[in-house]
């Protein structure tokens, strides 16, 4: 029986992979949802798992997904009593999260003072230290010179990395190895901060070599006490940006998992947090970490957690919104077995990771024991170009790593999209390299060791290729019987390797 909400009515205020696992939430919660949508997403998945749908302008996020005021609208309209941001977007809006305080609409996140505080480096940085938390070496805040720049590198030691104070999502960061360097790389740095945040504010910290990316989810209740459910590893990325996450951590061990989850809860407790949250860490290779930030939002890996736990984090979020506690303590808390995501993006691994916009003409996912997708297109949809090119989410669990790994490999080697370039590729070669299987990563990992990516999961791959080898020499045949005018003479069984009674294309069929 659904819980007693004071809310009814729940507008996901995003799109793709995320508003449809937010919106399937409120429907096993009995909430009625509202979906926002721009003019490329029309038919968008997410548009048709809503109750309602709200058309709020054109692809440019600024005038759709990113525009408060029409979001806000279509809220008043459609009678939402809250609102969830997902994740990007408005999601760490502290001005957004205001308005709707504003506006008697809840916010499914943390608060507003809370997102401001955490949402500027700088100012995190100096609360963490305040709060007893290591940080990494650097600035005290944000340099203002070239000189300041040297001033710390001289202090702390090359290489060091500038960040935008407002930086996320791998944008505004520059390594500098030598003095030399300084210039161009604070310029840059500046002018994406500026780009990107509408801010130019730059720090220094030290860079460390060969950083494992580690991360401590957390959920803090109504009364601002706070749990860490686990940390995550994240070092496999590319230009700053997580390709596959995996939960717990090959690094860490209990000690330091318990270490790793007190600091997390001081640092939302210490900035009065409610909601669920993320802290981020730098380990290295002495298994020293320091604090790097915390997003104020769920994260695009939530799903590991959520395997290892047995929790729903959305569900856990909108309870806390409405003002009721986890119902769960630290010590009902266990991780069981490993869990791995790969994020699928619509890119090219063999062309840098170039985005590959349009039409999916396959769309087969994987599924079995442990197997878990979260996805945001269909088989005939269109990718656009205007959005973040992730398309889904490949989740594996296994009672250990080695298991969870194996069922990954399977489960990509049983993925099956087309019209598109996609990451299958890159993530079937990471998931055989032995360095991976043993856990041996960091944020370099991606630039050090070179994937074959033909050579990846060859028996599921030599699977579609033959599957497609067959159906493409099939179409070839009923076309040249067509062009002699036989087509009629075709037993109907022939027929029906093509299309259905009713003449459509079967799932899976490439349409010519």
């Amino acid at each position: 029986m659904a819980e007693r909400l004071p809310f009814t009515k729940v507008l996901v205020a995003n799109r793709g992979e995320i508003a449809v696992r937010i919106l399937r939430c409120c429907r096993e919660m009995g909430l009625r949802s509202v979906a926002v949508y721009s003019e490329v997403d029309r038919a968008a998945r997410h548009v048709f798992e809503a109750d309602e749908a709200y058309l709020l302008g054109p692809a440019a996020p600024q005038k759709s997904y990113l525009n408060a005021n029409k979001i806000l609208d279509v809220a008043d309209r459609s009678g939402a009593e809250a609102i969830h941001p997902g994740y990007g977007f408005l999601s760490e809006n502290s001005e957004f999260a205001k308005l709707c305080e504003a506006q008697k609409i809840t916010f499914i996140g943390p608060p507003a003072e809370a997102i401001e505080l955490m949402g500027n480096k700088v100012a995190a940085r100096a609360l963490m230290r305040d709060a007893g938390v290591d940080v990494t070496p650097g600035s005290q805040g944000a340099v203002k010179s070239e000189k300041e720049v040297r001033d710390v590198a001289k202090r702390v030691g090359f290489p060091v990395l500038l960040k935008a104070a407002s930086g996320g999502g791998g944008k505004g960061m520059r390594i500098v190895r030598s003095v030399k360097e300084i210039p161009s790389a604070l310029r840059a740095v500046r002018s994406e901060a500026t780009s990107s945040f509408g801010d130019d504010a730059v720090f220094v910290e030290r860079y460390v070599d060969r950083p494992r990316h580690i991360e401590v989810q957390v959920l803090a209740g109504p009364d601002g006490k706070a749990l860490h459910l686990g940390e995550r590893e994240c070092s496999v990325q590319r230009r700053h940006q997580k390709l596959v996450e995996e939960s717990p951590s090959p690094a860490v061990d209990p000690e330091l998992r318990e270490r790793l989850g007190a600091i997390a809860v001081r640092a939302a407790e210490a900035v009065g947090y409610r909601n669920a949250g993320t802290v981020e860490f730098i380990m290295d290779e002495a298994r020293n970490v320091f604090f790097m930030e915390m997003n104020t939002r769920l994260q695009v890996e939530h799903p590991v957690t959520e395997m290892v736990t047995g929790l729903d984090l959305v569900r856990e979020q909108i309870r806390i919104a409405a003002g009721i506690g986890p119902g769960f303590t630290q010590d009902d808390i266990r991780l069981y077995g490993s869990a791995i995501e790969c994020r699928i993006f619509a890119e090219d691994p063999e062309n840098g990771f170039l985005p590959s916009p349009g039409r999916i003409t396959t769309y087969a996912p994987p599924a079995g024991p442990g197997i878990r997708e979260d996805s945001g297109v269909y088989e005939g949809y269109t990718v656009p170009m205007d959005y973040d090119p992730m398309i889904a989410k490949l989740i594996a669990w296994g009672r250990t790593r080695d298991q969870a790994l194996d069922r990954m490999r399977r489960a990509l080697g049983d993925y099956r999209i087309g019209g598109v370039k996609t990451t299958l590729p890159f993530h079937r070669a990471l998931i055989d390299h032995p360095a991976f299987r043993d856990g041996d990563i960091d944020t370099h990992f991606v630039d050090t060791h070179p994937l074959d990516l033909a050579g990846g999961s060859v028996d599921g791959l030599e699977r579609v290729a033959l599957a497609a080898a067959l159906v493409a020499a099939h179409e070839d045949c009923l076309h040249r019987a067509q062009a002699a005018g036989r087509a009629r003479e075709m037993s109907r069984w022939k027929r029906a390797g093509l299309q259905d009674g009713v003449g459509r294309r079967l799932p899976g069929r490439p349409e010519r």
